[in-house]
């Protein structure tokens, strides 16, 4: 709110509302947090050096200057901003264009009520005779990016029946629409797709129709319910799931952002771009990572409809963060889990607040961190539970809802991972439409698409700077000491330093080192470098083409994992403005890659998981996040002198010899009594439809 104030007093050009601007109008896109240096945040928190002042990045949108653009400041200090600075051509290297902004909720109206008042009227008996269109009975999904060049804002659009579960419901009509011009009266229809045919505009559509010159398929009308597409549940309410619960209160703290569990300790944030992002994560005081943080989440479709096979979704565009869900309790998060509020200014004048956005919890993954049963020898047995803490939030961007997850693990071990649920993306099948992917309902193509999501990973192994070191193995044959005619096949361990960014940068689909991790010059007890190990869990499709004229755009995409030089001017791997103008894009990976020296060097990780998605059948009504979950694990690679987990007060040991019915030696025994009463469960509340924002 006071950034608001503060610019509409210091800018001095009028500042419309976003969720009521149009196009010609400048208005504020968002304010987000900006982040501070590195360099200043660890003289800061390391020593003892000056707080850095806090300071708000806000996106205005620019229409009505004799240059539309798109202008970036810098605003603060925090909580009273008495400055703002224009970063935009430091931070992108010139102006951004007007046409590469991410369209505001006011402008997907102001298309709604183009096709309502110019459009559909163009076709009055198609519209009524084939659509059965009432004014309110189809509901419309863009597609992204927005034409086929820089400078376009063309968009098809795709009709689906307006019922409950609307992405299974194509109807065959798409249309494309140019709404380039920032006058809404400008604004025009160039194509139009019915049934596998193309016309002019709707006037031609309507025209050939009533010469009986258009295959119609005409498709049943579905009830509001969406019938096959309702997510309601078609057997009655039975007994109750499993609930887990803390029997002696929570063994975690919440202190506004920073979360303190067992030995981890670490700050969260929301982005309302990229979403959840942690800082200074801890484990038992030492630093091992700076910044772990979404960067983005891609889509590339198949079809042989036109919005189809034009779709690649890149989400920061829409907002991973502002399309954070509020969070259903025991269900999204177990029930007793810690849920929290957050607070973002986006495509308006004033702040809102999403309920819920994000969980905390400590979850009992059922399955023993380690164990061992002794049967030789002595006897004994010596295990520990698998008890992990859990930062979720989850996405719904359109169709797709994204389950965000940050693990921390009690050896010391980090996960990143998503799942992906939700409801498929759908084409109406005609024609080839097997080809890209499976029929799923009568008129419904369950169509073929990739997924991809990029992590950054500013690792700092016990110091800032750090190497690339990979292990791996390779057989070698030796004869047998004591018998030099016996031939032995023995594995050995291989080893290399990384030294330079092209060594760091693994192709999507090429062999990388299976032990790969960041090193300081620092040892352990043994005299090994301490490190912390990179493992990528991906099932990834393949990468767009490089021939393709977008592809730089999304060039982080390229590698499953490349080792750069951490740079301020390199925040992130992509931007927002890449989406409507991929042709020519704000940021382009490809470039960090510059094959300079990591040796010794403030090093981030940028890692892309993904997976392939042909829908079938059994995605109908929704995906499932089972075999859907990609991400990567952070684990200490002689970073520690023995396993840590063997101080936690979880570990359970017992002899043959003691007595193991014992509280003393065996807490496990007394679980009946001290975990016998049931916790007071909080009343369930949901927030969820109250001031949402569509796309």
């Amino acid at each position: 709110a006071q950034v608001v104030q503060y610019l509409r007093g210091s800018l001095r050009v009028p500042l419309a509302d976003a969720a009521r601007a149009k196009p010609s109008d400048n208005c504020i896109a968002s304010v987000d947090v900006q982040l501070p240096a590195k360099a200043e945040v660890l003289r800061f928190l390391d020593a003892g050096g000056a707080r850095p002042p806090r300071e708000a990045l806000a996106v205005l949108y620019f229409g009505a200057q004799a240059e539309p653009n798109i202008t970036e400041y810098v605003v603060g200090p925090l909580p009273a901003p008495t400055y703002h600075r224009d970063v935009t051509v430091q931070k992108y290297g010139g102006k951004v264009p007007y046409h590469r902004r991410p369209a505001l909720p006011a402008e997907y109206k102001q298309i709604a009520d183009f096709f309502r008042g110019r459009v559909f009227p163009e076709a009055p008996s198609f519209m009524d005779q084939v659509m059965e269109y009432d004014g309110a009975s189809l509901a419309s999904v863009t597609t992204a990016p927005r034409g086929s060049r820089s400078g376009d804002r063309l968009t098809w659009f795709v009709m689906f029946q307006n019922v409950s579960g609307f992405f299974l419901h194509p109807v065959g009509l798409e249309v494309l629409v140019d709404h380039s011009s920032l006058d809404l009266t400008q604004w025009a229809v160039r194509r139009v797709f019915y049934n596998g045919q193309y016309y002019r505009d709707m006037s031609e559509l309507e025209r050939i129709y009533v010469q009986g010159g258009v295959r119609v398929e005409k498709v049943r009308r579905a009830p509001r319910d969406g019938d096959f597409s309702s997510m309601r549940p078609r057997v009655p309410v039975a007994a109750t799931f499993p609930l887990q619960y803390e029997p002696q209160g929570l063994r975690y703290s919440i202190r506004s952002n920073l979360v303190i569990f067992q030995a981890w300790s670490f700050a969260f944030g929301m982005s309302v771009t990229t979403g959840m992002r942690l800082f200074d994560i801890r484990y038992n005081g030492e630093r091992v990572v700076y910044e772990m943080s979404v960067q983005e989440a891609l889509s590339v479709y198949g079809s042989n409809c036109p919005g189809g096979m034009s779709t690649r979704y890149m989400d920061s565009s829409f907002g991973i963060g502002r399309y954070a869900s509020p969070l259903v309790r025991g269900v999204d998060c177990p029930y007793t889990a810690t849920y929290v509020d957050t607070h973002t200014l986006h495509e308006g004048l004033s702040s809102s607040r999403r309920t819920a956005a994000l969980c905390i919890f400590e979850q009992n993954l059922g399955s023993p961190l380690r164990r061992h049963y002794s049967n030789l020898q002595s006897l004994y047995y010596g295990g520990m539970v698998n008890s992990v803490l859990v930062l979720r939030s989850i996405t719904t961007v359109g169709n797709y809802d994204y389950v965000w997850d940050f693990i921390f693990y009690q050896n010391g071990a980090i996960e990143g991972k998503v799942q992906a649920t939700g409801y498929t993306s759908s084409s109406f099948f005609h024609g080839n439409g097997l080809q890209y992917g499976n029929r799923v309902w009568e008129h419904t193509l369950g169509t073929i698409h990739t997924h991809f999501v990029n992590y950054k990973v500013d690792l700092d192994v016990g110091e800032v700077k750090n190497s690339l070191v990979a292990h791996d193995m390779a057989f070698e044959t030796a004869q047998a000491p004591w018998d030099p005619e016996q031939q032995i096949e023995r594995p050995r361990l291989t080893e290399k330093v990384l030294d330079m960014e092209d060594q760091a940068a693994f192709r999507l689909h090429s062999t990388m080192p299976r032990y790969l991790y960041f090193a300081t010059n620092r040892k352990n007890k043994w005299g090994h470098q301490r490190g912390y190990r990179i493992q990528i869990i991906s099932f990834a499709g393949d990468h767009i083409p490089e021939a393709s004229s977008m592809e730089r755009a999304i060039s982080w995409a390229r590698y499953k994992l490349a080792v750069t030089r951490r740079k301020e001017e390199e925040p992130t791997s992509t931007s927002v403005y890449n989406q409507n103008d991929p042709w020519t894009p704000t940021v382009t990976f490809a470039d960090f890659i510059n094959n300079e020296t990591i040796t010794n060097e403030d090093l981030v990780a940028w890692i892309t998981a993904g997976f392939l998605h042909i829908p079938h059948s059994e995605d109908i009504p929704n995906t499932l996040t089972v075999g859907n979950s990609v991400g990567f694990l952070l684990r200490p690679y002689n970073y520690y002198d023995l396993d840590p987990s063997i101080y936690s007060p979880d570990g359970v040991f017992f002899t043959s010899e003691q007595n193991f019915m014992s509280c003393e030696v065996n807490p496990i025994t007394c679980l009946p009594q001290t975990a016998s009463c049931l916790p007071n469960l909080p009343p369930f509340t949901y927030d969820g439809f109250q001031n949402i924002s569509r796309l």
